[in-house]
């Protein structure tokens, strides 16, 4: 990954409802984890029409992986419904909060998540003048890599901020 070409934006972002499937624990490179995750969400989803070409599918990270033992990480794969789409069994549902987010786009391999994460706190945030401020962070996933001819994943990176 070129950290110079990562595009960084700093935007006000519409509160957002989801469907979702919680976990609890070590995720970071588990690929797996993460597809049997989002299969189990959209059999959920689809035989109840809320997939869609306008579904957003994103990926919340409600703790600091650098600030708390990785038994303790909460991470929930997502996609976005119809306010008031009803919850089932394993599936809940929650409206993200409007706010300010600074926005990276990436176009990256499965291995370079950890870098893109470090290029937007480490260098892209501070050179903006931000910080991170209270709030989940999100991945937002613009194309299904297992179709992409190179296997890249884009994916857009947001993290609240507040001015430094």
């Amino acid at each position: 990954m070129d950290n110079r070409e990562a595009q960084i934006e700093v935007k006000d972002i519409p509160e957002m409802h989801v469907a979702y499937l919680r976990h609890h624990g070590p995720y970071a490179g588990d690929s797996e984890l993460f597809g049997r995750m989002f299969q189990k969400l959209f059999g959920w989803a689809g035989p109840r029409g809320l997939v869609g070409g306008d579904t957003k599918v994103l990926s919340i990270y409600e703790e600091d992986p650098a600030t708390i033992d990785e038994q303790g990480l909460r991470m929930d794969v997502a996609i976005s419904v119809p306010a008031g789409a009803a919850a089932e069994g394993e599936i809940s549902t929650r409206t993200l909060p409007a706010g300010r987010y600074a926005v990276g786009h990436f176009e990256i391999t499965a291995d370079q998540y950890r870098e893109a994460w470090v290029t937007m706190m480490n260098r892209s945030l501070p050179e903006a003048g931000y910080k991170p401020s209270a709030g989940p962070c999100l991945e937002m996933y613009l194309n299904d890599p297992g179709h992409d001819p190179k296997a890249m994943h884009i994916v857009d990176i947001y993290i609240p901020v507040e001015p430094l």
